[in-house]
């Protein structure tokens, strides 16, 4: 057993202490004398957990903003402690005022009451609310203590490792988390298209932002407009073949000149495009060499035009193996009769005659073709039986039968050159600039004596023709120019997916992480006690 201390030191010891407890309450007897709080008025508040005079002002401050939102008996007990009047029913009305107001309330208030040192927080809360204020964002709490999430947030951007959020947790996060936050989570991965994070979100502007990062195919024109999302609005543009964008250069730039048929872009075209559509581009190029490509590559008339750029044909082409063929064949036919190679263009035209299945428009200019041929030959007969088939297809067959019919009551030697003067200067029948073509063909053939003489002949058939305003003489072809127009269409297969809209917040941004800790906060309202805690002997004897 301890024997008791010697009589002498027992009474230094309550010396010692009444002197401290003296100095005590001149200090605090000062401090009141300061803050114009007297000491009863200290001891009242030190009963509701708020120690020392200079903490009864801050107790205030904070009480007054609350009352603000207090309702009922709430309000009393706050207009009570405000009066200095301070009891029971404080805590409880601050905590019923709490329960209704917004995370960013309650935060602001329970960090007021942790800087004040009001012993109104458990110990756990008050070591929670400690670490959180210094920064601390390591902490580790179970599920159920974390009702918004916010701490398991803090703690995943803490480890620098985003990516191992749970995301059971994505629920109670994705209503309120800053929009660069949930940026910084859908960059890590956690948040993909499946988890729908704009279904949680109240603003229309953050419901399309979500979807145009998320889902972009799924964004409006109206959310697109409200976005600037400039680079879709010009994707959509060049899809529906209206007025482009301005911006040169750009992959819709370069897809533009490939659906004129520019092929001196496709080098530059194939660094813009993934790497799928590269592949499709060169299938397209390799098919170039032999003229014959997969469906999936013709169906796209839309690459029509760089094809037909491309690919030049060095045997007579079959029409029956696509759409793209067949007008190949007949523009090839066409050509031919211009340049006056009768005999390519004759075995072009007999592949044509001979697919029956052709376009009926189609199908007139082939058999209108082979008149053609048959009447250069003086095969007047065969020529008329055939413009007879189709003279109902369109009014120039019917002009060209005319024509034949009377070139029949001619005699032979007595009958002008058949050819068509238009066709003899590689132009179409009609072509207004046929001086100029023919000024530069003289040019041209200045030696060729045999040359020069076709070219004078067929210049005065056609100033003969002009004068008198007769063109009846001549056989027509082709019947219908836009027959032979190639598609102007958006090459489809060869633009790229729609690229989800790049991010616009900061990435963890201080800011952002802020909001966060502020829920955090407010996380730890039930923590809030309905009685203040026993203050410990540092508390009893120290004033804060």
């Amino acid at each position: 057993m301890t024997s008791p201390p010697p009589a002498g030191a027992r009474a230094e010891a309550v010396a010692r202490e009444r002197e401290r407890l003296r100095a005590l309450r001149e200090r605090r007897e000062a401090q009141s004398a300061d803050s114009g709080i007297d000491g009863f008025t200290v001891r009242r508040w030190r009963k509701v957990g708020v120690l020392g005079a200079q903490a009864v002002p801050r107790a205030h401050a904070l009480l007054r903003q609350l009352a603000g939102l207090a309702r009922d008996t709430a309000h009393d007990a706050l207009t009570d402690a405000l009066r200095d009047e301070p009891d029971d029913q404080l805590l409880p009305a601050v905590r019923a005022v709490l329960e209704r107001a917004d995370p960013a309330a309650v935060a602001a208030t329970l960090t007021e009451v942790h800087a004040g040192g009001f012993l109104w927080l458990s110990e756990t809360g008050e070591q929670r609310l400690t670490a959180l204020t210094a920064g601390d964002d390591t902490l580790a709490v179970s599920g159920s203590e974390d009702p918004s999430g916010a701490f398991a947030l803090l703690a995943a951007f803490a480890a620098e490792s985003t990516a191992a959020f749970p995301p059971r947790m994505l629920p109670r996060v994705l209503p309120w988390i800053p929009l660069s936050v949930l940026d910084d989570l859908i960059d890590a991965g956690v948040v993909g298209p499946e988890h729908q994070p704009w279904q949680y979100r109240a603003e229309e502007t953050d419901h399309a932002y979500l979807k145009a990062r998320l889902v972009p195919d799924q964004v409006t024109d109206e959310q697109a407009t409200a976005l600037e999302w400039t680079a879709r609005e010009r994707r959509n543009a060049f899809l529906a073949r209206g007025e482009p964008l301005p911006s040169a250069g750009d992959v819709y730039d370069l897809l533009e000149r490939v659906a004129d048929g520019d092929a001196s872009v496709v080098k530059e075209l194939e660094r813009e495009l993934p790497r799928d559509l590269v592949l499709r581009l060169r299938r397209l190029l390799d098919g170039v060499a032999v003229g014959n490509w997969d469906r999936d590559i013709w169906e796209d008339r839309g690459l029509w035009r760089l094809i037909f750029a491309l690919w030049e044909p060095k045997a007579a082409v079959n029409p029956s193996r696509s759409p793209l063929h067949a007008l190949m064949a007949l523009r090839q036919a066409y050509d031919l009769l211009c340049m006056n190679d009768l005999a390519r263009a004759s075995a072009q035209i007999d592949k044509l005659v001979s697919y029956e299945a052709a376009d009926p428009a189609c199908r007139a200019e082939a058999l209108n073709f082979h008149a053609y041929t048959l009447l250069l030959q003086e095969e007047l007969d065969a020529a008329a039986l055939v413009l007879e088939g189709i003279r109902d297809a369109h009014e120039r067959a019917g002009s060209n039968l005319r024509m034949l019919r009377r070139r029949q009551a001619v005699q032979r030697n007595d009958r002008p050159a058949a050819s068509n003067p238009y066709l003899d200067l590689g132009l179409p029948h009609g072509a207004p600039s046929w001086t100029t073509r023919y000024r530069d063909l003289r040019r041209e053939h200045v030696r060729d004596v045999d040359m020069s003489a076709q070219l004078n002949s067929a210049m005065k058939r056609i100033r003969d023709a002009e004068r008198d305003e007769d063109w009846s003489g001549f056989f027509v072809l082709p019947l219908d120019l836009d027959v032979f127009e190639l598609p102007d269409k958006v090459p489809v297969t060869l633009v790229p997916p729609l690229t989800p809209l790049t991010r616009r917040t900061t990435s963890h941004s201080p800011e952002g992480l802020a909001l966060v800790r502020q829920r955090a906060v407010a996380d730890l309202l039930p923590h809030l006690l309905s009685a203040p805690r026993r203050p410990d002997r540092n508390a009893r004897t120290h004033t804060p």
